[in-house]
């Protein structure tokens, strides 16, 4: 348990740092696209400073999902830090389609930006987020891989923001800028849209997509003392913590021993699955469900 708490607080460490780096940075490149008329820089700049709200929001509810359960809230404060990568996604969606109305009238009117600017800040911004991703690398938690992925793509970014502009230094082509701008926010918003598809899946209470359920029935059905399961549920807390339950039948002379059997089979059968919740409820063949009459599923 101590691994887990110690690996909790490194979580949140990571954030913490990303956030001020990043937060920092698009000072400087907000300023900086404006000196240099570039519209990849600010829409790099723009999408920066979606991802530094995105990150203090990520470190601030990703220590409030630390917290222990309560009455209030039963299973914990998990589902918070799900809600951090929500959020993040609609703020990158947003900023992305700002960009788009932005970057997409320059393309019949492109204005020639102080190329050099552009260089300098490119170097800048493949540093600074390159060094926010080494320390978010190898996150566990949905947050932490959102964030880790934008981080991520500013990289990625800057980089096309670089190639463009050492052309641009050489040639006369300002059209350039906006066709990075909008490469860039294309690419941005289809990785965006991808992962907020992914959280909302978590927060619709979907099967986690690597585990399959129906298997798992098979398997408890096949316990020879098992007679059929029903309500049988599989959802996630925050894309890494799950919760199962089920209602497994037993014959009516079923000892106790034989139900102790029937649970250790069911916690074998789950055992792979990292799982925080788990409610295994018996029913003897000839008593009715307590929620509906039971049926095989």
């Amino acid at each position: 348990m101590g691994h887990h708490h110690h690996h909790v607080d490194s979580s949140t460490g990571k954030i913490k740092v990303a956030f001020f780096l990043n937060l920092g940075f698009t000072i400087i490149e907000i300023i900086g696209g404006l000196l240099t008329n570039s519209m990849a820089i600010l829409s790099d700049a723009l999408h920066d400073l979606g991802d530094s709200l995105s990150l203090g929001l990520a470190w601030f509810l990703q220590k409030f999902s630390n917290k222990d359960h309560s009455t209030d809230f039963s299973f914990g404060y998990r589902r918070f830090s799900l809600l951090a990568a929500l959020i993040n996604s609609v703020v990158l969606i947003v900023g992305s389609v700002f960009i788009l109305t932005e970057a997409i009238p320059r393309l019949m009117n492109p204005e020639q930006p102080n190329t050099i600017g552009m260089i300098i800040l490119s170097v800048l911004g493949i540093l600074v987020n390159g060094a926010a991703v080494f320390r978010l690398r190898g996150g566990d938690s949905m947050n932490q891989k959102v964030m880790t992925w934008h981080l991520l793509e500013d990289v990625l970014g800057w980089v096309a923001v670089l190639i463009v502009s050492i052309i641009m230094t050489f040639t006369d082509l300002p059209i350039l800028d906006p066709i990075a701008s909008i490469g860039i926010t294309l690419f941005i918003l289809y990785n965006v849209i991808v992962n907020f598809v992914k959280t909302m899946r978590l927060f619709l209470e979907g099967v986690p997509k690597n585990i399959d359920l129906e298997d798992l029935i098979e398997k408890m059905n096949a316990v020879e003392a098992i007679k059929s399961t029903h309500h049988t549920h599989l959802w996630s807390m925050d894309g890494d913590h799950h919760a199962f339950s089920t209602h497994v039948v037993v014959g009516s002379s079923a000892t106790k021993e034989e139900i102790c059997d029937v649970k250790d089979s069911i916690k074998d059968i789950i055992s792979s699955i990292h799982l925080d919740h788990v409610t295994i409820e018996v029913e003897y063949e000839d008593k009715p469900c307590s929620i509906t009459e039971p049926k095989n599923e």
